[in-house]
């Protein structure tokens, strides 16, 4: 059964008419105070306007204060996310397409078959704090990458003097093909940002193919099998740099990337060998690193051509 509210007595109703009567008098009489006699009206309304200010001013500081506590709790949030998805993103980077691991090896490789090279044919150069390999058709910016100077210094979360050889070679080939003198610190640095660092494997094998053309280099694959001994004689005598991914053997005992620059007289080849300044001063036959070359074909590999003009 729907209940209803009981009215109210006419008692009741007389009382609510008297006090909305009196509140509409007090009003009128106030309104009419703050013109006839407006330093008594100042004294009636002054502690209801001091007390308004106050909740006012209070109510301003607590929003304020809220505020900026929140700001504070989404910046610790946002802070604490992004660290989040960047460990993320790191532990979920994949190897190298292989999975082959380009690291500078603990254990010796196999001793190069030759001494090194008269200072007539190669030699290593320094000029204004930097060094150079000459000798061949091209003198080639020669980085180390365990120099102390970057050695440690960050590739992702590896370090360059470990894993770091794709962007030395690469520091070294931008820094002689073009008018750019990036060293490996800032190449590794760009190698990371642009996706080519391969998390404790060195770096993906589309580093070469991926730098060249950013740099405004040609990168043509040279294919094992279909690589002419005198092409490769040609190219190099053209000034041309060869990229080549090494497989065990004289060079590293699991993956390595080096620098084919210069033919000699006799048919040998110059290298640019970033981790090794004494193999860099050696000359090698072709057919040798030929053999040595790593059996991976991903991105173009193991060879690349780099030159300023198509061939």
């Amino acid at each position: 059964m729907k209940k209803f509210k009981k009215p109210l007595s006419v008692k009741g109703s007389i009382l609510l008419a008297l006090a909305l009567a009196l509140v509409c008098t007090g009003a009128i009489e106030l309104v009419v105070c703050s013109y006839q006699a407006p330093e008594l009206y100042q004294q009636i309304t002054a502690p209801i306007q001091t007390g308004v200010r106050w909740l006012v001013q209070t109510s301003q500081t607590t929003w304020d204060s809220w505020q900026a506590g929140a700001q504070q709790a989404v910046h610790n949030t946002a802070s604490q996310l992004k660290a989040s998805l960047e460990k993320l993103t790191e532990e979920l980077t994949l190897p190298a397409e292989d999975g082959e691991i380009q690291l500078v090896d603990n254990n010796a490789v196999e001793p190069p078959p030759r001494s090194r090279a008269s200072f007539m044919i190669t030699s290593l150069a320094a000029r204004n704090g930097q060094e150079y390999l000459v000798g061949g058709t091209r003198e080639i910016v020669y980085y180390n990458q365990t120099d102390p100077r970057w050695a440690e210094e960050p590739y992702g979360s590896d370090n360059i003097g470990g894993y770091g050889c794709g962007p030395t070679a690469m520091a070294m080939a931008v820094s002689s093909l073009t008018d750019t003198d990036i060293n490996p610190v800032q190449m590794a640095q760009y190698c990371v940002e642009q996706g080519y660092w391969a998390k404790k494997h060195g770096s993906y094998h589309s580093i070469v193919s991926g730098v060249a053309e950013d740099y405004g280099l040609v990168c043509t694959s040279l294919p094992p099998e279909e690589a002419e001994e005198d092409d490769i004689s040609r190219y190099l005598s053209n000034g041309s740099l060869i990229v080549a991914l090494m497989g065990p053997g004289h060079f590293t005992n699991r993956g390595h990337f080096i620098l084919l620059r210069g033919v000699t007289l006799d048919g040998s080849i110059l290298v640019a060998d970033p981790a090794s300044p004494e193999r860099s001063l050696i000359t090698w036959d072709l057919a040798l690193i030929l053999d040595e070359l790593s059996s991976n074909r991903s991105s173009g590999g193991p060879m690349w051509l780099l030159s300023q003009e198509f061939f």
